[in-house]
């Protein structure tokens, strides 16, 4: 389905000119900036509002689709276009690059211009990750979205932020290079790039395996999955709000949307092969790390394995799709499991980005991380108070809000391959709850603990909106789900027709 008009194109390159703009703007004019860089993303997420309005929800074919000729002695296009799976994650990059600019507003005073430029361009290469049907375009967006980060985290990060900075560009870039070479042999199978032609390559099994393997190192490391998880919990302690927010938010969901997007379809066998250890990994994840989660002293650090554990829904429900097959559970079942992958992963970045910035207001006024330097917060900052209880409630999973659906629809999922998986994924509900709601009463709850705590400041209009704006988003997700889950089901079902009918 080809686009009237190039209006995928324009989502994708408004934010990266609008971030060269601001470079031209420059750091002397910082209110400017701001202004600019403000306007470029709202016009933005302006521009992806039609990509769900004209969204034909009926069928599986890839729409808004552009396609031109690059590079032709190689065959690489300049070939975009979404469908149900990749136009959800489009928004919430849209949206939540709006609420990163106004968060930032006040607290960035040091090279302004080149900080919002780097957000708005980081975006453009995100929605460019998403929209890409052949893979070297894939690639180069998937790649070029860490130079950014990797920038935002150096300059704006704390004092170990170099160290975090290399760890993270090492990790995502080694993954990234195996996954190339994946790329370049099924090219000399197919003569394309296209990624939708790569789904129809007829692969041995060997070939499948040893593909799936290298996908899965450049993904897991971006999910992260254990035990490569290492370098998220430096970054986000080391990285700006704002660099935390998008980095939680958004680049985590790079990991699973490349599952969905390669190693299901491209390597079904394989996958069904090897389904036992992604589901061991992401158990791993969820009960292992919720434990590690318990023990952190940093707040940063405590929601940044909490990101961890509550991706391990999105990795699990994804691959326990061949267990529910196998164990003849039905095309319901399977459908449920994909689908409450990708429903987690939407909520996941609200509930993570709010979580992030409520750290990040205090940090504002007290400069400080440690959960033993706070106590007795909603005495002093009570609308603040509210929000951060909100949001704690939404990351453990409380009925209502989004951080239940997609959980509860894999661990329903989840039932029909075995009790134990089950039993095993519902343990969130219980450890999420246990290091979320520590983390709460001993930051907010009590007795003012110090006159640090007794001078703060409640939020003011700005931190409110961008608060309000997420608190919004969660509770209408976990009410009704209906519009995100109805977009995707055509795309999600072709998938398992696809995934579970062997190549071989």
């Amino acid at each position: 389905m080809y686009a009237d008009w190039s209006l995928l194109s324009l989502v994708i390159w408004t934010p990266i000119l609008g971030g060269v703009l601001v470079l031209f703007v420059g750091d002397k004019k910082p209110v400017a900036a701001r202004g600019v860089a403000l306007l470029i993303s709202i016009l933005t997420f302006l521009l992806t509002l039609p990509l769900y309005s004209q969204f034909n929800a009926d069928t599986h074919l890839m729409q808004f689709v552009e396609r031109h000729s690059w590079i032709p002695v190689f065959n690489i296009e300049y070939f975009i276009g979404i469908d149900g799976i990749s136009m959800p994650l489009i928004l919430l990059t849209s949206f939540t690059t709006v609420v990163v600019v106004i968060s930032a507003w006040e607290i960035i005073q040091y090279r302004v211009a080149q900080y919002m430029a780097a957000f708005l361009i980081m975006e453009g290469f995100m929605i460019g990750t998403f929209s890409s049907l052949n893979a070297i375009l894939f690639y180069i967006f998937f790649e070029a979205m860490l130079i950014p980060m990797f920038l935002v985290i150096g300059i704006w990060g704390g004092e170990n932020r170099i160290y975090a900075t290399l760890k993270f560009f090492l990790y995502t870039f080694i993954g990234s290079v195996l996954m190339l070479v994946s790329l370049i042999y099924m090219y000399h199978k197919s003569g394309s790039f296209s990624i939708l032609d790569f789904h129809l390559l007829p692969l041995s099994l060997t070939e499948q395996l040893l593909i799936f393997l290298a996908f899965l190192v450049a993904f897991a490391v971006k999910v992260p999955m254990w035990p490569v998880h290492t370098w998220l919990p430096d970054a986000h302690v080391e990285a700006p709000t704002g660099g935390s927010v998008i980095l939680a938010a958004i680049m985590l969901k790079m990991g699973g949307y490349g599952f969905i997007r390669f190693s299901l379809p491209i390597t079904p066998d394989a996958s069904a092969e090897l389904d036992w250890l992604i589901i061991t990994m992401s158990l791993t994840a969820v009960v292992y790390i919720g434990f590690v989660a318990l023990v952190q002293r940093d707040m940063k650090k405590l929601i940044a394995y909490s990101s961890i554990a509550h991706m391990g829904f999105v990795t699990l429900g994804f691959f326990i799709v061949f267990r529910i097959v196998a164990g003849d559970g039905g095309s319901q079942g399977s459908v449920l499991a994909l689908e409450g992958g990708m429903v987690q992963m939407v909520s996941h970045g609200f509930i993570s980005g709010a979580m992030f910035l409520c750290v990040g207001v205090l940090y504002d006024r007290m400069h400080s991380r440690q959960i033993a330097d706070y106590g007795g917060v909603v005495n002093t900052m009570p609308v603040f108070a509210a929000f951060m209880v909100f949001f704690a409630m939404a990351n453990a999973g409380l009925p209502g809000t989004s951080g239940f659906v997609g959980e509860f629809m894999v661990i329903l999922a989840s039932f029909k391959v075995s009790f134990w998986i089950a039993f095993l994924a519902a343990t969130t509900l219980i450890l999420g709850a246990a290091y979320t709601l520590w983390m709460i009463k001993r930051v907010i709850f009590g007795e003012v603990a110090n006159d640090e705590v007794k001078q703060l400041t409640d939020i003011n209009k700005r931190e409110f909106s961008f608060l309000a704006i997420l608190a919004v988003a969660v509770l209408v997700l976990g009410l009704w789900p209906d519009p995100l889950v109805k977009v995707m089901h055509s795309t999600i079902e072709n998938l398992l027709n696809h995934i579970t009918i062997s190549k071989l």
